[in-house]
């Protein structure tokens, strides 16, 4: 099982809306909102790290009011 953190900066006043997004997502566990330089972080779990970058690259990285995102991927 591949596993990450998403850290997640999102447009001003679209917090809400992204975390929804976000939560909705195939894979995603885990969203919270946060204070401090990021808004959201979000625990991505998939079966291969194949299916993992393409949950966060062809999923994540195309919601609405995304700005950008710092991934840590999990070291078992």
């Amino acid at each position: 099982m591949a596993k990450a953190f998403v850290l997640i900066n999102a447009e001003t006043g679209s917090e809400k809306d992204v975390v929804g997004m976000v939560r909705a997502l195939k894979n995603v566990k885990e969203t919270y909102f946060v204070f401090g330089v990021y808004d959201v972080v979000a625990v991505v779990e998939a079966p291969t790290i194949d299916e993992l970058r393409s949950t966060i690259h062809n999923a994540m990285r195309q919601v609405e009011g995304i700005r950008s995102t710092c991934t840590m991927i999990v070291i078992h």
